[in-house]
């Protein structure tokens, strides 16, 4: 993954690294504070409700990425990633294939959707 994320604008980059690291503090200070995540139909908007989502969602379990693809549309970066950690995967496809749909202004996102891969 390390030549993948040297190719990667710095934003993107972080986001995969603050993830796999565990790094909640690096991952936070990644959003603008109007941000929007919007996680499978579940959203939450601004720095709070993205913290409080992240922390429970992504830090308590542990969740690491492994990159399968990175593709660019416009203004949106799509990086499809194999998920693991410890969180339910009930009902859930094995592998869990997720799509994470950035939209970076300037070096904060703005903007995250994660759907699963179909």
């Amino acid at each position: 993954m390390s030549t993948q994320l040297a190719r990667l604008p710095k934003t993107i980059a972080s986001y995969l690294k603050s993830i796999n690291n565990h790094d909640s503090g690096t991952f936070d200070a990644l959003f603008a504070e109007h941000a929007i995540v919007d996680d499978v139909g579940r959203e939450f908007r601004g720095l709070a409700a993205i913290k409080a989502w992240s922390d429970k969602e992504i830090f308590d379990a542990q969740v690491t990425l492994d990159v399968i693809n990175v593709a660019k549309h416009g203004n949106e970066t799509v990086i499809t990633t194999k998920v693991d950690g410890n969180f339910d995967r009930t009902g859930l496809p094995d592998p869990v294939i997720i799509n994470h749909h950035l939209t970076v202004e300037g070096d904060k996102i703005v903007r995250l959707m994660c759907r699963l891969a179909s």
